[in-house]
């Protein structure tokens, strides 16, 4: 088309395009714009969409401190912010259309201009224009284009941001696959500091977990159970030292199959929005429906699943808000015994659970542990007593480490940690660990 215009009448043709090109200032200028509001769009939906998930995760809270209408004015002031942006973002999308057409217009204007200057006829000038119409609307359709890319691309920087966030923990090269293991797990000099704090986690730590044993972590919050637990799953790489399992590095060996080995039940239960079965299947995804059915009983869920409206193939709802605490904690032992790793990481398991239930998943976790290396955190020392080994731990150091007997005996930090528990002083009679687990359970 540009051809043919310049054909019929280049000085005409070039008068009327210089036009073209002071479309592209402002076509830029109103993307920037678009694609700056579609961010703060993002950004505040993200922060509304939070302040929603809290205020109806916490509702009891908020009942109970009487700040409904604190909820309700942060939750106004979010959906303004949201309003203006959206504002910011269409005025950005639409005005570009008439701006162009006053370009337009503009151009026809000089197109006149020229006609009256050279007399040109009525008929090319009509070819002409006609011409040039044509041209502008591809460039109408142009940057409306620009303006949703940029809608686009403001849209998925935060995606790809995080897709593109490189993981702190790398395999090497050359790092090994762990197909099968004994359990034993040594700690050598290891150190390691949390990124933004100044002090140790752990330091120099020195510790020798024995294959098929169970081990319990003992101390106050702070004191560094947790990190030794991370440390095993390689959540995180030790400043200095090193973490083995049968004698592997942790740094050399593929974090899958280190994982494949290592059963994991927290404190914070997490379950999926999904079923009762897909859930414990999560732990194995090859098992059978048997087996599946096998972990629920050693885990004492089978009979409270049967209870619920479609037994196994009933949907938990987020994060398993539609069972109990005591529930939700079964259901994720269920899902530790049918994975069947050689190493089993206990946090609190039994936190969750009553007094009866807990009785019931010391026992579960007794059988499970069988030729299994357990390593065990426990705030109460009353779930730890049937522990092969236990282990005292102090602002990241080893403090003590012995059978629960021979802790109390030496009267140190353990005993302190005891007599804490049951409020017992020195001079009353230690009960034995059965008769112990017969009062606390």
């Amino acid at each position: 088309m540009v051809a043919v215009l310049l054909y019929m009448d280049w000085k005409f043709t070039l008068a009327t395009l210089v036009l073209f090109p002071s479309c592209i200032v402002p076509i830029r200028i109103f993307g920037r714009r678009a694609r700056q509001a579609v961010q703060n769009q993002q950004e505040n939906m993200g922060q509304m969409v939070v302040t929603m998930q809290e205020t109806f995760a916490g509702i009891r809270v908020v009942k109970s401190f009487g700040r409904e209408a604190h909820q309700v004015k942060s939750f106004s002031r979010s959906t303004m912010l949201q309003f203006r942006n959206v504002m910011r973002m269409v005025k950005s999308m639409e005005v570009t259309g008439p701006l162009i057409e006053v370009l337009g217009a503009m151009g026809f204007g000089l197109a006149l201009l020229y006609v009256y200057v050279t007399n040109l006829s009525a008929g090319r000038f009509l070819a002409l224009i006609g011409g040039i119409f044509l041209l502008y609307d591809p460039v109408k359709t142009l940057s409306k284009m620009h303006i949703v890319m940029q809608r686009s691309v403001a849209a998925t920087v935060g995606i790809f941001g995080i897709l593109d966030t490189p993981s702190t923990i790398q395999d090497p090269p050359d790092a090994e696959s762990l197909d099968s293991c004994d359990g034993r797990i040594d700690f050598q000099n290891v150190t390691f500091r949390y990124t933004g704090t100044s002090s140790d986690a752990v330091k120099n730590l020195n510790l020798q977990i024995e294959p098929g044993k169970s081990y319990a972590l003992v101390g106050a919050s702070g004191a560094g159970k947790s990190t030794i637990l991370s440390l095993i799953l390689r959540l995180y790489d030790p400043t200095a030292g090193a973490v083995r399992i049968d004698g592997h590095d942790l740094r050399k060996i593929t974090q899958q199959s280190l994982r494949q080995q290592i059963g994991l039940v927290t404190q914070d239960t997490f379950l999926f929005h999904d079923t009762i079965y897909n859930n414990i299947l999560f732990g194995r995804l090859d098992a059978t429906r048997e087996e599946v059915y096998a972990a629920a009983q050693m885990a004492y869920a089978h009979d409270f699943i049967l209870e619920q409206p479609q037994k196994y193939d009933t949907v938990v709802g987020d994060k398993g808000m539609l069972l109990s605490g005591g529930q939700q904690q079964r259901l994720a032992i269920a899902r530790a015994v049918l994975k069947n790793a050689p190493i089993l990481l206990l946090d609190e398991a039994t936190s969750a659970l009553d007094s009866e239930s807990e009785k019931q998943i010391q026992m579960a976790l007794q059988t499970l542990a069988a030729g299994k290396t357990v390593v065990a955190i426990a705030h109460r020392l009353s779930t730890i007593l049937s522990c092969d080994q236990i282990v005292v731990m102090d602002r990241g150091h080893v403090k003590e480490v012995g059978t629960h007997a021979e802790l109390l005996a030496k009267s140190g930090y353990y005993r302190h940690l005891y007599d804490l528990q049951f409020n017992r002083g020195a001079e009353h009679k230690d009960p034995q660990p059965e008769e112990l687990f017969e009062v606390v359970s």
